[in-house]
This record gives structure tokens, sequence and C-alpha cells, in this order.
């Protein structure tokens, strides 16, 4: 039993330092805290089991409930880490690790050594080495880009073309009018697969002479 919490425990522990060397709110404690706290679980799980059966043998006892209600309660734990911000969605990476760490931790406890062992090979590589690769993947970005000018510019037009020459796909356009600042307000969702073109459009609209404000979020 103490190998397997040490296990879980070492297990844990390398999944959380990943996570936090990059900054993560789940961290080496959480993980390592979650993964051995899974362990005991499944070996309080399994230890009931074979106490009431030795009890009395025509009890019919399901193991598996506790470790089922376990990975429910994980479930909760991982979702606090989730936070949504604009069109980006950070924290599913970390809520996953949670959830496959108590993953593991239930397949040590239950004495399941190869494939526990396994899992986390793929979940340590999944972090570290795709990381790389995922890096390198053009995905499409959506941004909201907020500009103010007066009102008697309306180069809505002349923005829409600024835009597209940098690659971005207007999908939708909001406008605000301030009548007594004399000021209209364009509020245009896009997209990019050029993540370098966030920082270009941005300067070539700070340097247009007819533009008071520019915001981006996303």
């Amino acid at each position: 039993m103490a190998i397997r919490l040490l296990l879980g425990a070492v297990i844990g522990g390398v999944i959380g330092f990943e996570r936090e060397v990059h900054g993560r709110a789940a961290g080496f404690r959480t993980q390592l805290i979650v993964c051995v706290a899974a362990v005991l679980i499944m070996v309080v799980s399994e230890n009931y089991y074979f106490r009431i059966h030795n009890l009395d043998d025509t009890l019919r006892i399901d193991p598996a409930r506790i470790s089922a209600g376990a990975l429910i309660g994980i479930g909760f734990l991982g979702s606090g880490v989730i936070v949504k911000s604009g069109f980006a969605i950070r924290g599913l990476t970390t809520a996953a690790t949670i959830w496959i760490v108590s993953a593991i931790g239930l397949a040590i406890g239950g004495g399941l050594y190869y494939e526990g062992l396994l899992t986390f090979l793929v979940t340590i590589t999944a972090l570290m080495a795709l990381r790389v690769v995922e890096k390198r993947i053009n995905f499409l970005r959506y941004k909201v880009i907020t500009v103010s000018m007066p009102v008697t510019e309306k180069k809505e037009e002349a923005l829409i073309s600024m835009l597209s020459s940098y690659g971005f796909h207007v999908h939708s356009i909001n406008y605000e009018k301030n009548l007594p600042a004399g000021e209209i307000t364009y509020h245009l969702t896009v997209s990019t697969r050029n993540r370098h073109a966030i920082r270009d459009i941005f300067r070539e609209l700070g340097s247009a002479d007819y533009i008071n404000k520019i915001k981006i979020d996303g």
C-alpha cells in the first residue's frame, strides 16, 4: 500500500511540476495531492470490498462505486481552473491533467502498475513533447477590434479593406455612436491564421491620423 501511495505521489508530482513550470493554477502540490487521494480512494475501496466479503460472503458490494464518485468529484475540481476570456478559453489542459492524474491514481491504487505508468508516459509526452508541435500549428485566432474615429470621417470601407489586406476575415460589425463627442465606434469581430497579423494591424491602425482609439480583445 505504501508503494502505491508513493508511486502516486511521484507521478502526480511530475505532472504537476510540468504545470507549475508553465504557470498554471493547479500545479505541483495540487496534482500530487489529487493523485495520492485517488490512490487512497482505490485502496480503501478494495479493502472495503474484501472486508465486507469476509464478514458475509452473501453480501454484494460494488467497489467501483467509491472510485466512480471520486472521478465525479475531481471533475468539479477541474472545472474550477477553466477560465473564459473573450474568445480564449484557458485551463482546459490543466483540468484534463487533474482528471487523468486521478485516473492514474485509481489505476495505481488498484494494483494496475503497468497501465498506470503507461498512461503517465503518454500524458507527460503530450504535455511536453507535443507542446512544440502545437506551437507550429497556425490555428484560427478570433479577435474583437474596437476602433473609434470622428463621425465626419466614416472610414468603414477603408477600415475593412485594411483588415483584409492583412489577412483578416471580418465576421460581423457592431456600431456605437457618441453624439456629444462626435465620435463613432466600430466593434469588428475578425479572425486570422497569421499570428503576426494582430501586431501588424495594431501598428497600422495606430498610425492612422483619423483614428482616435484602437483596442484589440480576444
